[in-house]
């Protein structure tokens, strides 16, 4: 990189991801990023000059680019995440012959996306990878689909599984997720974020519900299985408090900079369905007291960076097991970095930066910019599921 690099982030320019950036990059001193929009991207209007450096940020706080990737008008809307995927990995395709004809080049490899983007696929990267992940049985490019509430009962009967979590194939932030449950005598419950209208539309709400009625699970199943969906074994979570904990660990250039522990009441541990941030030092107290290292719990998220090397920041979600002894990784976001305030672990390099900083950091390494985030990864026990 040169000392006076010619930075380009294609996201969207009023959104807060875009805005840490540019934060980042003026406390480093450095030359601000032209800002490309998604529906510029989209739109066939994008261009790049020689010698400039492309970032490529989410597009989900855009609503235009979410109608043009969806192709619908209501941004609560379940339905459209297939459309999205296709869309989208079509256009970082053409992004990237555009950015390669002009001369320029990315911060990450864009191809990483489509995998990264597809649950199927990323859950079988990290299988292969050695990396301990919920058992599944739609993981990898040649495993069996599911089209609809029956193909999913006979995917459950067939693998013995009782509790798993139901999830878009290209789906974020818990939109379509269900957690069903069934039990000895038949009985089945689902609980999720997803309001059903009467008319059959699927909504996203603020609310997690539970579903008794199988007529309803299956008509929500049915709706959704267009687009793709996901299976794994529901891993019973740790908890801290009375509450089902989990932990977002942000892996940037191999290394693990930063954590979070994030507990809830309900399945679903996001902050907008009423997950709230945990305290860290306890989880690590009580990964400590169960025989277990805290450098262990780092090194999965690490391997399961590992799995992508050409994206240089991941968010990586960490399941610790009940007893906080053994881990396993739910999902890697391409742009998990969107922690407010959140700085970075000690010894991990980023001390005292947020994530947006440390990716600069890592990045720009420099008088003003630690460059610890580019150390070599660290050595790990083994730590299965």
């Amino acid at each position: 990189m040169t000392l006076d690099p010619r930075l380009v982030v294609v996201g969207d320019p009023a959104g807060r991801r875009v805005a840490f950036f540019q934060d980042a990059l003026r406390t480093a001193r450095l030359p601000g990023a032209r800002v490309v929009s998604w529906p510029d991207v989209l739109c066939g209007r994008a261009r790049f000059g020689a010698g400039e450096t492309v970032r490529i940020d989410s597009p989900g706080e855009d609503p235009e680019a979410d109608r043009l990737l969806r192709g619908v008008d209501d941004p609560a809307r379940v339905e459209g995440s297939g459309r999205w995927y296709a869309r989208f990995t079509a256009a970082v395709s053409e992004l990237a012959e555009t950015v390669g004809d002009a001369g320029a080049a990315f911060v990450d490899d864009p191809g990483e996306l489509a995998v990264l983007f597809d649950k199927r696929l990323s859950h079988g990267r990290l299988r292969a990878a050695g990396v301990p992940v919920p058992d599944s049985p739609t993981s990898g490019p040649a495993d069996q689909a599911v089209g609809g509430w029956a193909d999913l009962r006979s995917l459950l009967g067939a693998a013995g599984l009782r509790r798993v979590f139901v999830k878009l194939a290209h789906g974020s932030s818990a939109s379509g997720v269900l957690a069903v449950e069934t039990n000895g005598a038949g009985r089945i419950q689902a609980t999720t974020s997803v309001e059903r209208a009467p008319d059959g539309r699927l909504f996203n709400s603020l609310r997690v519900r539970r579903y008794t009625s199988e007529r309803e699970i299956a008509a929500i199943v049915d709706a959704l299985a267009p687009d793709g969906l996901h299976v794994e074994r529901w891993l019973p979570k740790a908890v801290q408090d009375g509450r089902a904990a989990d932990l977002r660990v942000v892996v940037i250039d191999g290394r693990a900079t930063h954590a979070v522990v994030r507990t809830s009441r309900s399945p679903m541990t996001n902050l907008h369905l009423g997950g709230a941030r945990g305290d860290l030092a306890a989880a690590r107290a009580a990964i400590a007291a169960a025989g277990g290292r805290w450098e262990d719990a780092l090194g999965v998220c690490e391997r399961a960076a590992a799995a992508f090397p050409g994206t240089r920041c991941v968010g990586v979600d960490l399941l610790p097991a009940a007893g906080w002894r053994r881990f396993a990784v739910g999902e890697v976001n391409a742009f998990g970095d969107l922690l407010p305030g959140l700085t970075g672990l000690p010894g991990g390099g980023a001390e005292g930066l947020d994530t947006y900083a440390a990716q600069v950091a890592a990045q720009f390494p420099g008088p003003l910019s630690p460059d610890a985030t580019r150390a070599t990864p660290r050595t790990t026990g083994t730590s299965t599921t």
